[in-house]
């Protein structure tokens, strides 16, 4: 090739300026450019030729490519040297191919530039996704190999190459991918992208992978399993003639090996001295021998069962039985009918004049087989009769003088005109008390003497009442068909008055917030405000029932009401004055909620199970299985520890929180449906009241180490309140720092339990 090359400039240099200037092709510049250079071909090239004393001029500089250069001058040679050999001419078609092929970009545009005025060449701007290597990829989510689980709670999923968010596309629920898969018949054929967030097609060479994945082929198509054997290193002119390797061969192949020499000299003085002993041949005599299994000599254990004795005849099997024993002519048409299964005897009672009269029994045959089936299957276990004290089944308990106090007498009783009180809370201090029935009376009374302070009357029946746990302000919530009142009780001394009254109505309102939620909030300006209405009311989205629970946070800022329907559970925030839902849908209907008392956790009960989630994080923590059918109560212990919950059905159950999630413990003691359940604040006490009247009273004692159970031991069992219509005691709470109860019944009573 480099003397082929020779040979084109040696006849290049020699042709005339005539040639040249015709060969030349017309020059892209509107003025010549004069530059004379100088390179290190000219001077190789001028040793070769004669020297004539005449100076190559250097060629006008052309703006067109060099390919197109190449391609006139190689034609320009072609026709010069047609008598030069035909490997010359093989060899420059060869490169001109070869230089034609590399040239794959596409072709430019000569323009007049507008700054110099000169002629340049614009090409045509390159697209990314067709031109580019890059055009096979169709992920405009250029984020990488990265978590995708960051980009959850953001609108966007990704940025495409020019930094753009990439918005994540929307999906549906369950039920449209269920219509989805029933409408489309290709549904099945897309895969889930996780870097896009949405199902992609699959090709058709990914199905047939995937299809030969299941049926367990090859993945690989093109992979043919009965191929020819490839003769590599066997056959004729592929014998080995030199080793694999050259090492000299070990000592060990022609030497014996001692140890193995101690193994047989071992196992031949085993065989010398009788310890192995070759199989003996069978003979006759090794046979299995048959004897008899009646022979053998008497156990000197217990003596088996004797066998069930058969039944002694009575009247009716008499050959003279009394009158009263023969069967009318309908008892005896009716035991025919009847199948001999169902029989009740195997026979008719008959009467003979003499024994010498009495035929041959029918069933005898029958009856005899029927015995020694007795016989055989007669059961040959004997029984251990386990003889234990019941006393010592019963565990020790410490007695119940020695747990006191706790609430042993009914101490006062503030009646409520018949009517059924549910409501029913006691005031952080243990001084007032609240209750409220169905007609809608709501009153405020003294837990020391019983002594009525103060009545409210509203316009349907109360669901509950809760008083707020803060000690520095004083204020309770009603739970009004579909409203939720903020009263301040009166005689209220001045500083707490005035705090109360700057947290339910303060003079600066908070702003709204973005999203409004459907629960209004309307106040009564503080300086017009008095304690025979409402300060605050809360207007929730309507129900049937009124709310059937209200319950506060331990720090007195939030608190969460239950009504029916589904959605019912709100947590309202007072001093934000913001309402929301902390559940879009809930499995089941929701009976209870409470707060965790240390941790932000929630419990939610529903009618089978108890969830309990954790509000920072807003994850599902555990799912608790009381076993119970329908749960009615559930509260916490002030450690957060433990959990009770009781039901319709009876059970009491006990969770301990950190050892699982089954009960650790259920009680059944009440005879009828358990209405309500409340751990003592700071008393290890625990009491439950239901349906029959009664109020049962526990020791409850949690002990910190975790390897010791906890304590629980009955202590009394309180009857005080009269059944009305199946319904006992509907609520009960505990005074915070007295070993005192509250009760509040169907029979329209509430009662104050007081210790000795």
């Amino acid at each position: 090739m480099a003397a082929a090359e020779a040979k084109k400039m040696s006849k290049k240099r020699k042709a005339t300026p005539e040639e040249e200037a015709s060969a030349a092709p017309p020059s892209a510049f509107p003025q010549e450019v004069g530059l004379e250079m100088g390179s290190e071909d000219e001077g190789s090239d001028g040793d070769a030729s004669p020297d004539d004393g005449e100076v190559d001029e250097f060629p006008e500089i052309d703006a067109r490519s060099d390919t197109e250069d190449e391609e006139e001058e190689g034609d320009d040679e072609d026709e010069e040297s047609v008598e030069e050999d035909e490997e010359e001419d093989e060899d420059e078609d060869e490169s001109d191919a070869s230089k034609d092929s590399l040239h794959v970009w596409p072709k430019p545009k000569t323009v007049i530039s507008d700054i110099t005025g000169q002629p340049k060449r614009v090409y045509p701007d390159i697209e990314p996704d067709y031109d580019s290597d890059s055009s096979t990829e169709e992920t405009p989510n250029r984020v990488g190999n990265i978590p995708m689980h960051w980009y959850d709670d953001l609108p966007h999923v990704g940025y495409d190459i020019n930094g753009k968010k990439v918005l994540r596309p929307a999906r549906g629920d369950e039920l449209d991918k269920f219509l989805k898969t029933v409408e489309d018949p290709e549904s099945w054929t897309s895969a889930f992208d996780k870097n896009m967030q949405m199902d992609k097609p699959l090709t058709a060479e990914e199905l047939d992978i995937i299809r030969r994945l299941q049926e367990n082929e090859n993945p690989d198509a093109n992979y043919d399993p009965y191929e020819p054997t490839v003769e590599w290193f066997t056959g004729k002119g592929k014998e080995e003639v030199m080793p694999l390797s050259a090492a000299p061969e070990p000592k060990r192949r022609w030497v014996p090996s001692k140890w193995e020499k101690q193994k047989v000299m071992k196992i031949v003085r085993a065989i010398r001295q009788g310890r192995i002993v070759p199989n003996k041949p069978k003979t006759a005599s090794a046979q299995p021998q048959f004897y008899a299994i009646w022979n053998e000599e008497p156990s000197t254990g217990p003596a088996p069962p004797p066998a069930p004795k058969p039944r002694l005849p009575g009247h009716a099997e008499s050959y003279n039985p009394p009158e009263e024993y023969l069967p009318t002519p309908e008892e005896r048409a009716q035991w025919e009918a009847t199948d001999p299964e169902d029989r009740e005897r195997e026979f008719l009672p008959q009467k003979y004049g003499a024994l010498r009269l009495v035929p041959a029994y029918d069933n005898f045959i029958k009856e005899r087989f029927n015995r020694q089936l007795d016989l055989y299957l007669a059961p040959r276990v004997q029984r251990t009769k386990l003889r234990i004290d019941p006393d010592s089944l019963i565990p020790k308990l410490p007695s119940p003088s020695s747990l006191r106090p706790f609430p042993v007498y009914k101490s006062l009783q503030v009646p409520h005109a018949d009517v059924r009180v549910r409501a029913i809370s006691v005031s952080p201090d243990g001084a007032w008390a609240v209750s409220g029935d169905e007609s809608g009376v709501v009153r405020l009374w003294e837990v020391i003497v019983g002594k009525e302070v103060k009545r409210w009357t509203f316009k349907g029946k109360v669901g509950s009442v809760e008083w707020c746990p803060r000690t520095d302000v004083s204020f309770f919530a009603v739970g009004v068909e579909d409203h939720i009142h903020f009263i301040i009780p009166p005689n209220l001394p001045g500083p707490v008055h005035i705090a109360t009254q700057n947290i339910l109505a303060p003079a600066n309102l908070p702003p709204s917030p973005a999203n409004p939620s459907p629960v209004k909030w309307s106040s009564v300006p503080a300086a017009q405000s008095s304690s025979d209405a409402p300060i605050l009311t809360l207007n929730l989205p309507s129900s049937p029932e009124p709310p059937k629970q209200l319950v506060w946070h331990r720090k007195g800022d939030y608190l969460a009401s239950v009504s029916e329907g589904q959605g019912g559970v709100w947590i309202h925030q007072v001093s934000r004055r913001h309402s929301q839902a902390p559940f879009k849908k809930v499995k089941g209907t929701v009976q209870l909620v409470l707060f965790h008392p240390t941790k932000p956790h929630f419990f939610v009960a529903t009618q089978r199970y108890v969830r309990m989630y954790n509000l920072a994080e807003q994850t599902l923590l555990k799912t608790l299985t009381p076993g119970i059918r329908w749960i009615s109560s559930m509260d916490v212990h002030p450690s957060g520890e433990h959990l009770i919950v009781g039901g319709y059905d009876r059970k009491l159950c006990w969770f301990d929180l950190e050892l699982s999630d089954k009960p650790y413990k259920i009680l059944r003691y009440h005879s009828r449906a358990l209405r309500s359940v409340h751990f003592h604040p700071t008393y290890p006490l625990f009491a439950s009241s239901s349906d029959d009247g009664s109020i049962q009273i526990f020791h409850a004692r949690v002990y910190h180490d975790l390897l010791t159970n906890p304590l629980i031991v009955p202590l009394k069992i309180l009857r005080g309140h009269a059944v009305r219509d199946g319904l006992g005691v509907f609520s009960v709470r505990w005074v915070p720092r007295q070993p005192w109860l509250v009760s509040a019944g169907a029979d329209g009573q509430v009662a104050v339990w007081c210790s000795s």
